[in-house]
């Protein structure tokens, strides 16, 4: 195969250059050969010049079927060891039937080519020239943008030829959200030859695709630690090239509330850290805005009746809020939880809503009832009153019909704001998902459940029997937070150890779902930021983040292990692209490719 591989790139660059041609001044030393299906580094000379190619290159296509896209394509994939030289002055992408004013379009059309430009690491060095390059994109909806719903068809086809001496690269896909993947890929099979100083892209190629799992998401907390807007944006930008089509939006919680609330200013008055804190309403429907030109809905969650306090002082609302000591009342301080009695709260509540549904408009949406503790509310005389008028007793079942009373009439007010329409929406496991507080007070019809135990937890079946639709994220593999000292005391936080991206990939969903596959939805990462901000984020969620996203669009059958040499250099995509991905292991590794695994010579 290399021997073809060489000639072919001879003839596809019209030339064989020699060395002290390729930098000036920095002249490269090294460049790579295929040998036995494995990139091998070798010092360029005379001899072997002509035959030498880039690292990115010789990766593309050199061993793997599949070269070095990420996450895997699904269906069949010809990529041809060939390579042409393109024109980044000749680039146009050409949508039919589409308004070439469309706002989506021309957004999606200049972040690709940003990234072709942030392929070349000095653009003084750069060979101009090449091929034409003409993209044309057709869609069976004329290509309108529109929302991303659990209905969404994302899956697209990709080819990739020579016509009238110009590479076309034609893409079908039904929407939008399709012909964004595909240029997604697109974009993974152009790469900068730092031998040749030129950009080239695979010559001929065709690869079919689609996701296995509808919801593939990460979780960002912003209440206990603020996040900018450009944080969050960059968040996007990784998630886009990943294909992850899911950000929840852990806006608020007991610590702060930086949401813009119009009707309701003394929400984020109160409850931000500081005035620049806060999502103003611009802020969000930015952010809503940024991430469907990257192919992703963002969620909301409101998470209720817990984990509220800062911004609800002056209300008489809540219960606990900031007791001490703490750890009688809730899980981590401050303290807080709406009071389900008090009827000028589902007030406020729709109000939030209203907003949130205006901004966001969500196709789901996120209810939280996450940790409800009944040592909170039974803490309160007032709600103990109004219990015993009730007839009701002061015992687990009481409060949880305390909890179901809540969420049915904070349900009304999501319906309210939401135009009457009966968007799903999701709960964390608790209590209330429980047997058998979960079919007494949660419609299967309406509830998605996200799951935050372990994998193995014996409830996640029991929920899936009932014919509740689940989103996995088990602590034990998707809590990206795991691994860091206490922070409330010594030792290590909770969920200790930090959890590798090995686990991350290997965390099949049909070994937590068994028989119940077709309720899966999919899964999301999380991020609960007691002890990150946006100094961290990028470190911990990627290349870990990359890991999911490749299980969750097409749950490989192999193990990490076949994945690695490709991460690797997908994880230095990710850098390229302005993201701080952690490093995963020394750059020799990935310039000698298979030295490095302990096992890798082994009988």
């Amino acid at each position: 195969m290399f021997a073809t591989l060489a000639l072919l790139m001879v003839l596809a660059f019209g030339f064989a250059p020699m060395p002290g041609t390729a930098n000036g001044s920095d002249d490269l030393i090294y460049g790579y050969e295929c040998q036995s299906g494995m990139c091998r580094k070798v010092e360029l000379s005379e001899q072997n010049f002509a035959k030498a190619i880039s690292l990115p290159v010789c990766r593309l296509l050199c061993g793997s079927s599949i070269g070095t896209l990420w996450p895997k394509p699904t269906g069949p994939v010809r990529l041809e060891p060939f390579m042409r030289h393109v024109d980044l002055k000749s680039i146009d992408i050409e949508v039919p039937g589409t308004d070439k004013k469309n706002s989506v379009w021309q957004a999606a059309e200049q972040r690709w080519m940003d990234q072709l430009h942030g392929k070349i690491p000095n653009i003084k060095n750069y060979k101009s020239g090449g091929f034409p390059l003409h993209i044309s994109i057709s869609t069976v909806d004329d290509g309108v943008p529109g929302r991303l719903t659990l209905d969404t068809d994302e899956s697209y086809t990709l080819n990739i030829g020579l016509e009238n001496d110009r590479v076309l690269a034609t893409v079908s896909a039904g929407n939008f959200f399709g012909a964004r993947h595909a240029l997604e890929t697109l974009n993974q099979l152009i790469v900068y030859d730092d031998i040749r100083r030129e950009l080239q892209v695979t010559a001929n190629a065709s690869i079919t695709d689609a996701p296995v799992y509808k919801w593939r998401g990460l979780l960002l907390d912003t209440s206990r630690n603020f996040y900018s807007v450009k944080s969050i944006k960059r968040t996007l930008d990784g998630m886009a090239m990943v294909k992850l089509n899911t950000f929840h939006w852990h806006i608020t919680d007991s610590h702060s509330f930086p949401f813009e609330v119009s009707k309701r200013p003394e929400l984020h008055k109160l409850g931000a850290y500081s005035p620049s804190k806060v999502y103003t309403q611009l802020d969000v429907a930015e952010i809503v805005e940024y991430g469907r030109v990257r192919g992703i809905r963002v969620m909301p969650e409101f998470d209720s009746p817990a984990h509220v306090g800062e911004g609800w002082q002056h209300k008489n609302m809540t219960a606990c809020f900031n007791a001490q000591p703490w750890n009688a009342y809730c899980v981590e301080p401050p303290c807080g939880q709406l009071d389900p009695t008090v009827n000028d709260m589902y007030n406020v509540l729709e109000d939030i809503f209203t907003d949130m549904f205006k901004l966001f408009h969500p196709d789901v949406f996120h209810m939280g009832g996450d940790e409800v503790s009944v040592a909170c509310w039974n803490s309160s005389a007032p709600i103990r009153n109004w219990m015993l008028q009730q007839g009701w007793s002061l015992n687990e079942a009481d409060f949880m019909r305390l909890w179901g009373y809540y969420q049915e009439k904070a349900l009304k007010c999501v319906d309210v704001a939401a135009g009457g329409a009966q968007t799903p929406i999701v709960l964390w496991t608790s209590t209330l998902t429980g047997e058998p507080y979960i079919d007494q007070y949660l419609n299967p019809q309406r509830y998605i459940i996200q799951i935050w135990t372990k994998g193995m937890d014996k409830v996640v079946k029991k929920i899936l029997k009932r014919g509740y639709r689940i989103i996995v994220s088990n602590y034990d593999a998707l809590y990206f937070d795991c691994g860091g000292p206490g922070w409330v005391s010594d030792g290590n936080n909770w969920c200790s150890p930090y959890i590798g991206w090995q686990k991350v990939y290997d965390n099949a969903l049909e070994k937590i779902a068994g028989d119940y596959m077709h309720h899966v939805l999919g899964a999301e990462a999380a991020i609960w930021s007691e002890q990150i901000d946006e100094y961290t984020l990028d470190s911990r969620f990627w290349p870990r983040a990359s890991a999911l996203a490749q299980r969750l669009w097409s749950n490989p059958s192999e193990s990490w292990r076949q994945a690695e040499a490709r991460l690797l250099l997908h994880r230095e995509r990710l850098v390229e692209n302005g993201l701080g991905a952690e490093s995963m292991q020394p750059q020799w590794c990935l310039q000698n490719e298979n030295e490095c695994p302990v096992d890798a010579y082994a009988h």
